[in-house]
């Protein structure tokens, strides 16, 4: 974390940012150094990105931050001189730049952007279903497919012809959670649950069942029950008394008492905070008066949530009410209703990354690519694989060596070519991902092929497509070459100033002796801050503070004489210097122009507190101790000065004025 903070700052021309439009001649030499040529349209680039679009290019700007330009440049070809871009550590740095920057290029946009619109669109919409489900087994055989549809179906037809959807749902559902409900998961909004399910819901109209659905649970048949404007998200407190599953009856007559109890307490006037400390069995939300952290719809259990959202004022609290967990009183703390586009924007890209939504839009991507590089699959090279392949692929014994006679082109993209070979040594090394499955079939297998063959493919394309970004999109191509230098700059800076610094103690000590005296205390008070308990306190002690000089006593005398009675009478909070502007209280008697010594002390009655100055010192040198950070970073700009000025002197440069003179 700490070297990513560095780089932010050595990174002087690498901002992520929009690539401007470059004049007609941007391929025209500005500066060589050496023999190496730097063009204008890179240095624009770059001085763009690091100056606002309203700032005017004027002949010092521009000359300005070309000698700043010029010093990158040395530094760069410096490292690479000294082979720091050979290093296996910059070359998995620079990688990881690349696989971070190559993400939003590996994407439909389009498709991104409409599912962005869909979701958010959902989301300004509660709906309510009931499903049933029928399960299929992690790894299904057609049988068990086919077995798992036909029960779905059989439903489906019940259903519509009349038959109580709860009731079926009660009797058939295999969703455990939901099947003493009568199907019902109450209201729930977007990405609360599985794409396809989430996808088939939003598309019904009240009181329309659907056909049997696949998701990666089994079938459902879902009935939509109702539909409304999403009412946001509420904050709430609540209190709770917790009701085991295995209660026996006379325990949950007293849960019930107990709640009741509460409630009437509640209802005389008696504060909920309180009442939620001392009486709530959720110890974790009790020692927080109560309060649960913003929650929407689809987020707790459906009596706890409807009643929530019923409370319409701030403040209003809710009759007893049942759950599985036990008894609620909830109490509505705030609510505020979905946010904008905008506002969301950020929140649901985030959530939709970890949905099957993502892998849409890079299934369209790859769709794309294959007509874009002109993909050519011949099938009864794949269907080869079902002679060679058997069930021994599900326990890990399948080798590729089975299919040594397997030697076709399996498919081209591009121009590049893969082949069976290639694709069984994918099988081999994939096979171990699979589970062992006790049970299996050559359908099974011929099945398990394709979809390998699916996700091979698919891996393939997009890694063909990743090779390819730098020559597809310039902006992408100037980006990775921007990190490529920053990494060395860094790397080369850190070596070259920051460490040298830090562990160069003698040449610090020696920059210090010599510049010591841009090192300088201001005019400082040394100051002690008692703190009393009570005024007599006070009184007793400015009376002594006032003799203490002609007595000797002190500051520690003073305390010690204040509690012989009462040990908490008198302390001192504070005893150090202090300049001009640390505290309010010391300027007014120590840096105001009327202080003197003779005014030796102020009270601050609102802290009970008493300040008293012991001394005034006059500006001083710090020791290096003192102003160890300042010298520290005065030293590295010493010493990058230094540095640059070395390899200035060791390279030839030499900058086109003509070309210069046509940036506008």
């Amino acid at each position: 974390m700490k070297k990513f903070f560095k780089l932010t700052n050595v990174f002087l021309f690498i901002s992520i940012a929009s690539v401007f439009a470059q004049t007609d001649n941007d391929d025209a030499v500005l500066l060589t150094i050496d023999n190496n040529k730097i063009t204008k349209g890179e240095f624009v680039r770059i001085y763009k990105k690091n100056n606002s679009k309203e700032t005017q290019i004027d002949n010092k700007s521009l000359n300005d931050y070309l000698e700043l330009f010029i010093n990158f440049k040395l530094k760069v070809l410096e490292a690479e001189k000294l082979g720091l871009d050979t290093s296996q550590s910059f070359k998995n740095e620079l990688a990881g730049y690349r696989k971070q920057l190559a993400v939003p290029y590996l994407v439909d946009k389009d498709v991104d952007a409409q599912l962005l619109n869909e979701a958010y669109e959902r989301k300004k919409i509660a709906i309510r279903a009931s499903h049933i489900l029928i399960k299929i087994p992690e790894n299904p055989t057609p049988m068990d497919t086919l077995t798992a549809y036909n029960k779905a179906f059989d439903l489906y037809k019940k259903a519509i012809t009349g038959e109580d959807f709860g009731k079926l749902a009660q009797e058939n559902s295999e969703d455990e959670t939901t099947k003493y409900l009568k199907g019902d998961i109450s209201y729930f909004s977007v990405l609360s649950t599985v794409y396809p399910f989430e996808n088939v819901a939003y598309n019904l109209k009240v009181g329309e069942i659907s056909k049997p659905t696949r998701t990666s649970f089994g079938y459902h048949i879902i009935k939509l029950t109702d539909s409304k404007p999403n009412p946001g998200e509420v904050k709430v407190a609540h209190i709770m008394v917790l009701v085991p599953k295995d209660a026996k009856p006379e325990d949950v007559k007293k849960a019930e008492d107990k709640i009741n109890e509460v409630y009437a307490k509640i209802q005389a006037g008696e504060d909920f905070s309180k009442l939620a400390i001392d009486y709530s069995d959720d110890k974790s939300s009790a020692r927080k008066s109560g309060e649960l952290p913003w929650f929407g719809i689809g987020r707790m259990v459906p009596e706890f949530e409807i009643a929530s959202f019923e409370l319409k004022n701030q403040g209003d609290y809710s009759k007893p009410i049942r759950t599985a967990f036990g008894w609620h009183i909830i109490k509505k703390i705030e609510s505020k209703p979905v946010g904008t586009f905008d506002e969301v924007k950020s929140d649901l890209q985030t959530r939709m990354a970890k949905d099957q939504r993502s892998q849409q839009s890079r299934e369209f991507l790859v769709e794309k690519l294959k007509k874009e590089y002109n993909y050519k699959f011949n099938d009864k090279q794949l269907q080869e694989f079902y002679l060679v392949v058997d069930t021994s692929v599900f326990s890990d014994n399948w080798k590729a060596e089975k299919a040594v006679k397997l030697i076709k082109t399996l498919f081209t993209f591009g121009d590049s070519t893969y082949t069976q070979q290639q694709f069984a040594k994918y099988i081999e090394n994939n096979r171990k991902k699979s589970k062992k499955i006790e049970k299996s079939s050559q359908s099974m297998v011929n099945q398990y092929i394709n979809d390998l063959f699916d996700k091979y493919l698919e891996e393939k394309v997009i890694t063909y497509e990743e090779a390819r970004l730098g020559f597809k999109y310039p902006p992408f191509r100037y980006l990775m070459n921007e990190y490529h230098d920053g990494i060395l700059l860094f790397d080369l800076t850190d070596k070259m100033v920051w460490s040298k610094a830090v562990k160069d103690t003698i040449g610090l000590t020696d920059f210090y002796e010599k510049n010591k005296n841009n090192y300088l205390w201001e005019k400082r008070a040394d100051i002690t801050i008692f703190q009393y308990s009570n005024d007599k306190a006070k009184d007793e002690t400015l009376k002594m503070i006032e003799k203490k000089n002609e007595k000797g006593l002190t500051n520690d005398d003073l305390v010690k004489l204040e509690t012989k009675k009462d040990s908490s009478a008198l302390k001192i909070i504070d005893n150090k210097l202090y300049q001009k502007g640390d505290n309010p209280a010391v300027d007014k008697i120590a840096f105001n122009a009327d202080a003197s010594l003779n005014k030796t002390f102020d009270t601050n009655s609102d802290k009970k507190q008493i300040l008293v100055i012991n001394k005034m010192l006059e500006p001083q040198i710090k020791t290096l101790y003192e102003a160890k950070g300042l010298v520290t970073a005065d030293y590295q700009s010493f010493l990058e000065k230094n540095w640059i000025s070395e390899l200035r002197a060791k390279h030839t440069i030499s900058v086109n004025k003509e070309v210069l003179s046509t940036i506008k």
